[in-house]
């Protein structure tokens, strides 16, 4: 695998393999701040990702999958990077990166991507909404009422109200378009060499039914949430030196 070679640090010293990490819809890199100090860090080169938008500047186009695509698989030239980590709808993002002509990314570790279309049950509420500041309030005011339940969405809540309204709008908007044209878990399937982590208890029936009758290779995370990187960190770690061995 190729070593991503950051400036200003000695050739000698750069042999790990990178592994780029992508969030889900409205949240930022800061979702994988506990894999930092994993056992992963031994063997790999962990490179959380802000997308546009979403911790980073907004591209001056519209924000559709295609275009953080095309974002990602930049990045992963860049840096050499062979392995992505997706969270929930960027799993989309990674399937799309990884077809991109000259992108190296060839294995995709999907934490609860999209594989049906009642996986967008966040970004998917967006094309019911034709303003952005609308969706940006209501979304919010869903999530206040959710975290009184669960901490973690506090976190996710904060990281969401720190988007790009209107990044955040068009993406959840072209997330419901392309769930309702194409099957996710298909256009992931099709990606490279894949490994779906997930705790069943999180995903719709619709999901649990896809995978029921797809070969794609999976690993249980028994009692994690949603956003296991942040309420399991060592859990994941290990199913993904599991997944990449």
């Amino acid at each position: 695998m190729t070593a991503y070679r950051r400036r200003g640090i000695p050739k000698s010293a750069q042999v790990k393999p990178v592994i780029l990490l992508i969030a889900g819809f409205g949240d930022n890199a800061s979702m994988y701040e506990g894999l930092q100090g994993s056992c992963l860090t031994k063997d790999y080169d962990l490179l959380p990702l802000n997308l546009p938008g979403f911790g980073a500047p907004r591209l001056p186009d519209d924000t559709s999958l295609d275009s953080l695509a095309s974002f990602v698989a930049e990045k992963a030239k860049e840096t050499g990077a062979k392995i992505i980590v997706a969270h929930s709808v960027a799993s989309i993002i990674a399937s799309l990166a990884a077809q991109k002509p000259g992108c190296p990314l060839s294995t995709i570790l999907s934490l609860e991507g999209n594989l049906t279309a009642d996986d967008a049950y966040f970004s998917g509420t967006a094309a019911d909404y034709d303003d952005p500041d609308r969706f940006r309030i209501a979304f919010l005011k869903r999530l206040d009422a959710m975290a009184e339940a669960n901490p973690l969405v506090a976190r996710y809540r904060r990281n969401v109200e720190a988007a790009d309204p209107l990044a955040l709008w068009q993406l959840g908007r072209d997330a419901r378009r392309f769930s309702e044209k194409t099957t996710p878990g298909e256009v992931l399937m099709t990606a490279g060499r894949v490994t779906y982590l997930y705790n069943p208890d999180n995903c719709p029936d619709s999901s649990l039914r896809w995978l029921a009758s797809n070969p794609i290779r999976r690993l249980v995370l028994d009692r994690a949430t949603h956003w296991k990187s942040v309420d399991q960190p060592q859990l994941l770690s290990d199913k993904m030196l599991e997944a990449l061995k």
